[in-house]
């Protein structure tokens, strides 16, 4: 049984909609799953993350990047080694902006520069999802928990 983190920022629901959805299917398959936010239930350090098997870490965009709840948990990854950590990265994305979703590339590159290797593509769903896309977050999710085993 794996366990895993989820922890995501999201304004309009869209990327927690996107982690629940996650979050019901991994524990659906009879894994673990920890639903965290930024906002109101964050880690009590980024070091925290080192407890978890796999790691899937959702935020929106704001303008052109992470969003201010996520920049202290950003700033704290300096000090994290992440070596032999898979972590993924997801979340709602508005094509109206130049760069489609910023937030989760800024967030893809640290954990990658902090030695974890990052779980396949970045998971970026446009605005809120629909059923289609739920079902891709959780193949996503079911993706990650293979690749762990």
């Amino acid at each position: 049984m794996a366990k895993i983190l989820v922890i995501y920022a999201s304004m309009t629901g869209s990327t927690e909609m996107m982690a629940e959805a996650m979050c019901d299917h991994i524990r659906e398959l009879g894994h673990e799953a920890d639903q965290r936010s930024f906002d109101f239930e964050p880690l009590d350090s980024a070091q925290n993350m080192l407890e978890y098997d796999g790691i899937l870490i959702g935020s929106y965009t704001w303008d052109d990047d992470l969003p201010f709840e996520v920049e202290d948990f950003y700033d704290e990854l300096d000090n994290v080694d992440l070596a032999g950590k898979l972590i993924g990265v997801f979340g709602s994305c508005d094509s109206f902006y130049p760069v489609y979703g910023a937030a989760l590339d800024t967030l893809a590159t640290k954990v990658s520069e902090r030695g974890a290797e990052l779980y396949g593509e970045k998971l970026k769903i446009e605005l809120e999802p629909d059923k289609k896309d739920i079902e891709t977050c959780k193949q996503y999710a079911e993706g990650l928990l293979q690749k762990l085993a």
